[in-house]
């Protein structure tokens, strides 16, 4: 009888985990959002958007899978040199921080778990990040445009 207690109590303890997890992964507002390349054309990207400081501050931790064409808007309320890191965060993930009107400064990969920062090179008010590597494979560059209308 106790080892059915435990093994029950187990199960409990693990789908209230997966729940919890679930819902930090999901019950955030997304978009669908359009990169503009300086060639004129045009690449979209179904992004989260972390807008709450909790949310920023959780971010894709513990996500073992982003799916391609997919990613994570930090949004900020005023430029700022930003710094990211992937703690607890097992996907490798790019980053591209974007300046207020848009224009992407820069883009860097980050490795999984890694505690080392990953800092913007001027003021900006917000980064995206996506499966690593996506950037690169939709020719997306520093100086493309991230077309910003949340309505």
């Amino acid at each position: 009888m106790k080892i059915k207690k435990s093994l029950f109590t187990a199960i409990l303890v693990f789908f209230g985990c997966a729940l919890f997890m679930y819902g930090k992964s999901s019950r955030l507002e997304r978009k669908n959002l359009t990169i503009v390349r300086s060639d004129g054309s045009s690449v979209k990207v179904r992004a989260e958007l972390a807008v709450k400081a909790e949310d920023r501050n959780f971010g894709f931790m513990e996500r073992k899978r982003i799916p391609d064409g997919t990613g994570m808007l930090f949004v900020f309320e005023n430029d700022q040199i930003l710094r990211f890191w992937m703690k607890n965060t097992p996907h490798p993930l790019s980053i591209a921080f974007i300046t207020s009107d848009g224009r992407i400064k820069d883009i860097f990969d980050m490795t999984p778990y890694s505690l080392a920062g990953t800092t913007s090179t001027g003021y900006v008010r917000y980064a995206l990040e996506v499966p690593q590597g996506w950037f690169r494979d939709q020719n997306i560059c520093t100086g493309d445009r991230l077309v910003i209308d949340f309505n």
